[in-house]
């Protein structure tokens, strides 16, 4: 049987604040329900209940009280499928965390005589503690929770002392559902924010509507596999048991708000601080680089190319989302079984990931000459249920290496080849110069070249079968300036056969 010492730990919590409009429709409380199954992997320090476009002038904080209810039903269970180091929290210290945001819309809650709400108090004590980690404030609903604080800050701190309080935030919105959001970030362009910007009510134009929502919305026909999704997969899988039975049936698309915590979920596949690097919540790019570093700033949607369910090829934001649809349905009905009971035997249990000797859910970074080879083993890989056996896939992951949309234009490819017959160690040979250590345009070699990503996935056999990921990134040298030629240093120069002179 399973030992749970062998399980995975994270040595690190993200912490989280969650800003929710619950119950404008079923989407929050299902979202709700599948983050109370990873609680265990964050260190949660609000659950504020808002408004919302949909929801006016009520919050429902009860409802979350339900949903935790629930949880305190099951948590003995889900403790017995978690490390002893990480225990999943008490439904006592949860509930304390459930607040009230102003039941008010939008921009009417926030002014410079207007009193915090109890979430807003909440939320500015948590930004006031004494932490160094980060606070990732992930809004499934209006920010005007936020901007509240955020203008409190303002008129009571100095503007470096402000300054370095929302050094610590980090925000994930899932669009724009009032008129707080565009205000935070025109008055505070430093604040590290990921959020889909579009036209108003346009959520089908949103990176996060690949959670679930091509049906809905009708973008990439054929691409993403909607059994997972399905009404009935639901029902057979997830609403089961004292929590899963606090799932509701899905309105419109589910779970629109998940993707802000499947961003941060440790499975050694994120770098959350690194939102262009992707992660089962998606994947996104900086809106301005002029002179900002990745810890502010705005991020905005990007795009993958993922082969489909239909052998094609789709380009879209809403991929950055589905391309790990299987893992993350999967893991989601995994977790639910382990709230069904403490018989370890009756659940699976996630392969833990041992990559050159290290243990752990950290990416492992190189700086590498382009076209040497080197090796990655990770034979020393296990399963904590003893009868499990483990398959690993590696490939390259070029859509965050691309500054443009053309990925096979412009990223070198690794060459990856198997050294043993368990595929568990492999040579990785870097591109030649001139295909990742010239600058695009001019084609003049570089001394630093492209970043490239390899991932790994260790997947077991058990049921249903679980994965998890290691991240490889290499950062590609080029010290002898190798592999130069072939552009030009101004476009004009490119002009010279065609252009006539006079």
């Amino acid at each position: 049987m399973a030992s749970p010492d062998q399980f995975q730990t994270f040595p690190s919590k993200p912490r989280v604040f969650i800003l929710s409009d619950i119950s404008n429709e079923p989407d929050d409380a299902e979202s709700l329900v599948r983050y109370l199954l990873y609680s265990n992997q964050f260190q949660t320090e609000g659950l504020v209940a808002c408004t919302s476009t949909w929801m006016k002038n009520k919050v429902c904080p009860q409802d979350m009280h339900k949903i935790v209810d629930g949880y305190e039903k099951v948590v003995d269970n889900l403790n017995a499928h978690a490390n002893p180091k990480d225990p999943y929290p008490s439904a006592q210290s949860l509930k304390s965390l459930i607040k009230k945001g102003a039941e008010s819309y939008g921009m009417t809650a926030v002014g410079n005589d207007i009193p915090l709400s109890e979430g807003g108090e909440l939320l500015l004590e948590r930004i006031l503690a004494p932490i160094d980690e980060p606070l990732w404030i992930l809004c499934w609903g209006g920010t005007n929770v936020l901007a509240s604080v955020l203008l409190r800050i303002q008129n009571t701190y100095s503007a470096a002392d402000a300054l370095k309080l929302r050094s610590k935030l980090r925000t994930y919105t899932i669009s724009d559902q009032d008129d707080t959001g565009a205000w935070i970030r025109n008055n505070y362009p430093d604040l590290f924010y990921i959020c889909s910007v579009h036209g108003w009510n346009q959520y089908g134009m949103a990176a996060w509507c690949g959670i679930s929502g091509e049906g809905w919305y009708g973008f990439d026909k054929g691409g993403p596999d909607a059994s997972k999704i399905s009404k009935a997969w639901i029902k057979e899988n997830i609403q089961i048991g004292p929590l899963g039975s606090t799932y509701p049936d899905y309105m419109f698309i589910p779970e629109g708000d998940t993707p802000t915590f499947l961003y941060i979920i440790q499975n050694g596949l994120g770098v959350p601080e690194r939102p262009e690097y992707g992660s089962w919540g998606g994947r996104y790019i900086a809106t301005d680089i002029s002179g900002k570093g990745t810890a502010n700033g705005h991020f905005s949607d990007t795009v993958d190319e993922v082969i489909g369910l239909d052998g094609q090829k789709h380009k879209s934001n809403h991929a950055t989302i589905w391309r790990w649809r299987d893992a993350f349905q999967t893991d989601f009905a995994a977790r639910m079984q382990w709230s069904l009971s403490t018989d370890l035997s009756k659940a699976n249990h996630h392969p833990v990931v041992v990559l050159n000797g290290q243990k752990g859910l950290q990416p492992l970074s190189f700086e590498l000459e382009a076209g040497s080879t080197f090796q990655l083993d990770a034979s020393a890989s296990y399963d904590p249920d003893p009868n499990d056996k483990l398959t690993f896939k590696w490939y390259q992951y070029r859509d965050p290496s691309a500054t443009q949309w053309s990925v096979h234009h412009e990223v070198g490819l690794l060459e990856i080849k198997d050294l043993n017959e368990a595929g568990s160690i492999v040579e990785v040979k870097i591109p030649p110069p001139d295909k990742c250590c010239v600058e695009l345009i001019s084609r003049a070699a570089v001394p630093k070249g492209q970043v490239l990503h390899l991932v790994l996935e260790v997947q077991d056999n058990g049921s249903p079968n679980l994965i998890s990921y290691r991240r490889v990134i290499i950062q590609t040298t080029n010290e002898k300036l190798l592999g130069a030629g072939g552009g030009a240093e101004a476009i004009g120069d490119t002009m010279r056969d065609v252009i006539p002179s006079h």
